[in-house]
Order: C-alpha cells, then sequence, then structure tokens
C-alpha cells in the first residue's frame, strides 16, 4: 500500500472518529435535556433544593408583603383551604403548584372522584400551595395564580376555579399565569367570581404574603415534590396500585367506620 493511500485511509478514520464524537456529545447533551425536564417538579436532589430555596428568596421575600390569609384558612398557621364538609371522617391533605404539570395530571385523574365525595360529606380536602415551578423554571405565575386562588376562596370561589386553573394550565416553560389578564380572563369561567373585590386582590397581590409562607412549610416539611396526596396522613400518592376507585372506595370503608 503506498503512503498516499495509507494516508487518506488514516484521515477517513480520523474524519470518522470526529463524527463520533461529535455524535456522542450531541447524546449526551439529548439526555441531559430529558432528564432536566423530568425533575422540574421534583425536589429530591439537594441541589435543586438549594436552587428554589434561592430563588424563593429572591422572588418573594420581604416583597410577598404582610400574611393575609384567605378567608376560611384553616390549620397550622392557616395555610390549608378546606373543601367539604368538617364532619367527613377522611381528610386529603393535597400539596400543589399551579404550574405543575405532574398536578394536572392528577386533578384531571381524580377530579370528578374528589368531587364525588366531597359533595356526598364523606370527604375533606385541605389544599396547600406552593410555588416550586417559579423556583425552578424562572418566572412568578406559579405565586400569582395562588394569589388568585386565595382571592377566588375569598368570593367562595376556590372549588370551581382551582378546576379551571388547572384544566387552562400553560405548559411549564410558558409563565403565562404571571399575567394579571390571564388569571381574570380565567376567572370569567367561574360564574360570579369576576368582581370588582376579586380584580383588587389580584392585581394588589393581596395573598402573595400568605403564598410565600405557604411554600415555606412545603419546602421545610420534608416533602420530595408536587403533588404531595396524604389519605388521613399518609401518602397515597406514591402507590404505584392508587386509582380513583381505590381512593373511593378508602374513603367510603372509613366513612362506614
Amino acid at each position: 500500500m503506498s503512503e498516499k493511500n495509507r494516508d487518506r485511509k488514516r484521515t477517513a478514520r480520523e474524519r470518522l472518529a470526529v463524527e463520533r464524537n461529535r455524535q456522542k456529545a450531541a447524546e449526551r447533551r439529548r439526555r441531559t435535556l430529558i432528564v432536566a425536564a423530568s425533575v422540574v417538579c421534583v425536589l429530591g436532589l439537594a441541589a435543586v433544593i438549594g436552587i428554589v430555596a434561592a430563588n424563593a428568596g429572591k422572588d418573594d421575600g420581604d416583597s410577598a408583603g404582610p400574611v393575609v390569609a384567605p378567608s376560611g384558612a384553616q390549620g397550622k398557621d392557616a395555610l390549608a383551604i378546606p373543601v367539604g364538609k368538617e364532619s367527613a371522617k377522611s381528610t386529603l391533605t393535597v400539596w400543589e403548584d399551579f404550574r405543575c404539570p405532574a398536578c394536572k395530571s392528577f386533578e384531571d385523574t381524580y377530579r370528578s372522584t374528589i368531587h364525588e365525595l366531597t359533595d356526598a360529606g364523606k370527604l375533606k380536602v385541605e389544599y396547600h400551595l406552593a410555588t416550586i415551578i417559579d423556583g425552578n423554571m424562572g418566572g412568578s405565575g406559579s405565586r400569582t395564580a395562588a394569589n388568585a386562588a386565595a382571592c377566588a376562596q375569598d368570593a367562595g370561589k376556590f372549588p370551581a376555579y382551582h378546576d379551571v386553573l388547572y384544566v387552562n394550565q400553560p405548559e411549564e416553560t410558558d409563565d403565562a399565569f404571571a399575567d394579571d389578564d390571564k388569571l381574570l380572563e380565567l376567572a370569567g369561567k367561574v360564574d360570579g367570581l369576576d368582581t370588582p373585590a376579586f380584580r383588587t386582590c389580584v392585581g394588589k397581590g393581596t395573598h402573595d404574603g400568605w403564598v410565600e409562607k405557604s411554600n415555606q412549610a412545603f419546602r421545610t416539611g420534608g416533602f420530595t415534590g408536587t403533588p404531595t396526596v396524604l389519605f388521613n396522613g399518609k401518602n397515597i400518592y406514591q402507590d404505584q396500585t392508587m386509582t380513583p376507585a381505590k381512593l373511593k372506595k378508602m374513603v367510603e370503608d372509613a366513612d362506614q367506620g
């Protein structure tokens, strides 16, 4: 084999090696992006928790204003928004973020069952609001949507507005809920909610401080992500066998004593 042919083959091998390395690097970047996208609702890693805490401190901190709990809020520091009869024998505690896709998935799956059980007086739900997506993805839509939901609680319209927000949840990278006009537009889907009082509450961020306090309680509560769903104190969201039918049976069994 001539020296020229050997040089050509060597050059071809080098080009092939360069191309393989380029493809491997592209694949590593793709896997990194997939992993990053899949954990935006999870706080299991200490680094993520640190980022959330740092960003929350910058975004919410003192600028969140005084802590004004919404009407009827219950529990420690009045951080729970109750839905259902107080006399219900079962309590579902739900920690959610209005920008969290996993929360939307939970709501879409369990919404009708939860409504059926609360309407029947067999289940009480305590909603706690968190803002972890603001910390992970940037923006303020989690907080402004939570404030608007608290304003809806003042008007006695929380359950309906809560559902409207999840049904109309934007892509998690789209901070659409940071826009007051968007939140007011969605309020128009709830009969009787779009009032001057509600608009003032949303515009002034009346409950921003309360939302931040709720988020702080979430961060220090030992929870791993949103949604966190507890049935009479037991985490059932982590139960891979849980279904709406199973939840309904648990509630009905408890109701029968």
